[in-house]
């Protein structure tokens, strides 16, 4: 499986400042950008995998919503994450 219990935590360790915290809203949002990541390749590879285009579409909506949330409580906080996960915003 591509995302295991320990990549996660390994993710929100990084992103969250803690692997338990995982309510963070930069977690969360290194989370999706890393199964965008790789639904994007299997995409590449997939291109008439209907099914796994629309769960793509839907995770970037996610993330998106998020992205917005963040960047109206706190632009620091939305500017860090952006840059560290190499986002286009």
């Amino acid at each position: 499986m591509y995302l295991d219990s320990a990549k996660k935590a390994e993710i929100f360790e990084k992103y969250a400042g803690s692997a338990t915290n995982t309510g963070s809203s930069e977690g969360q949002i290194a989370l999706l950008t890393y199964r965008i990541q790789h639904l994007t390749e299997h995409m590449k590879a997939n291109h008439k995998d209907y099914c796994t285009n629309r769960s793509l579409v839907h995770l970037v909506g996610q993330r998106r919503s998020l992205l917005e949330y963040l960047k109206r409580k706190d632009i620091e906080r939305y500017r860090a994450i952006v840059k560290a996960l190499g986002l286009r915003k």
